[in-house]
């Protein structure tokens, strides 16, 4: 087994991380905040818009009632009336569909946001293992599962109870009343449950809610082997980094090198640093570092200025300054200008050059 799995997840887990699970669908979500949003949504509007449903209805109960002995029952015309009905039907209830599913969208846009994924569609092979079934089937998750179960249960039983006994002494005068207002008490006391119990429900989800995110962040933590690997894939190995900036830093000094020959003169320390320089009147205003280093690289810059007759000058304190103030590329100071001028004014009456 990997030595990270027998480590603690007690990093927080990084945003590559989180990143990756959002695709994967892995999001805190709460299933319990959907359904409420859902059903108080379909039950405010069945209730603000009870009489147009009912009118709507009843308008399709009476016209099939008077119009029914008009038409031979024939299967033909049976299965005519079905689909003229069920059109009916669903022309009044969609108002009720509509509001239904924008809300369950918004329920659950709300909770994570904008996100498009197929990956909790893909088949997983062990979901299929009996074993990992079983270990689900007795994890804590199961087992919160079944303590909001019987949570919900309760609750909505106490509610029913205690709405129906509050109205239990207004039950026997019904009988002597018409029809029309024992639909309106049971109306009356089935939207009070409803909503009552849509209100606890909502302080449910809340708490659900709460817990899958206290979920998701401790499913998300990382072992501190993990942060490290992460941090090789995201950044670069160090050794392999080491490695590139070898190659790159022996690719500059192949090219400074190039440089050496084409210099006017050499400065050097007189042994520990070498500085070579360029001086082109028609293109430059000052002259120019085209190469510089210490040690084997002063050595070899001293060799080669020599095997292409390069004039190699010792100046110690000129040499130290060039090589702590100037880079490659960059012109002399202001304030080297004299005692540069001086080594090559030297070099020039060495090649029998005039001064310039």
């Amino acid at each position: 087994m990997p030595p990270e799995s027998f480590q603690e997840r007690t990093e927080q887990a990084t945003p590559k991380r989180r990143e990756e699970a959002r695709k994967k669908g892995q999001v805190p979500k709460s299933r319990e905040l959907a359904s409420v949003a859902v059903l108080l949504s379909g039950l405010f509007t069945l209730y603000w818009g009870s009489a147009f449903f009912i009118t709507r209805l009843d308008h399709i109960l009476i016209y099939y009632l008077e119009n029914l002995h008009t038409l031979p029952v024939t299967l033909t015309n049976l299965q005519s009336m079905g689909l003229t009905g069920l059109g009916q039907l669903g022309g009044i209830l969609a108002p009720l569909f509509l509001v239904i599913t924008v809300v369950a969208i918004l329920s659950n846009f709300l909770q994570i946001g904008p996100l498009l994924t197929m990956e909790p569609l893909k088949p997983q092979f062990s979901r299929m293992s009996p074993l990992q079934g079983i270990k689900r089937l007795f994890s804590l998750q199961a087992l919160m599962e079944f303590v909001k179960s019987l949570l919900k249960l309760i609750v909505v039983c106490w509610i029913v109870y205690s709405t129906v006994s509050k109205g239990i002494e207004r039950i026997m005068p019904l009988l002597e009343m018409t029809p029309y207002h024992i639909a309106s008490f049971i109306g009356m006391i089935s939207f009070e449950i409803f909503w009552k119990s849509c209100l606890a429900m909502i302080l449910l989800s809340i708490l659900d809610y709460m817990y899958q995110r206290y979920e998701h962040e401790k499913n998300l933590k990382m072992t501190k082997q993990e942060v490290k690997e992460e941090y090789k894939q995201t950044e670069g190995d160090p050794h392999v980094k080491s490695r590139i900036r070898g190659i790159q830093r022996e690719m500059a000094r192949k090219r400074m090198m190039q440089e050496v020959p084409e210099a006017d003169v050499v400065i050097t320390n007189p042994t520990r640093l070498a500085v070579a320089l360029k001086y082109d009147p028609t293109q430059m205003d000052a002259p120019m570092v085209v190469a510089k280093g210490a040690g084997i690289i002063a050595e070899r810059i001293r060799q080669i200025a020599r095997e292409h007759s390069v004039p190699v000058i010792e100046n110690k304190p000129v040499a130290q300054s060039l090589y702590k103030l100037v880079e490659l590329g960059e012109v002399i100071p202001d304030s080297l200008f004299k005692a540069v001028a001086e080594i090559f004014a030297y070099v020039y009456r060495l090649k029998g050059k005039s001064k310039r």
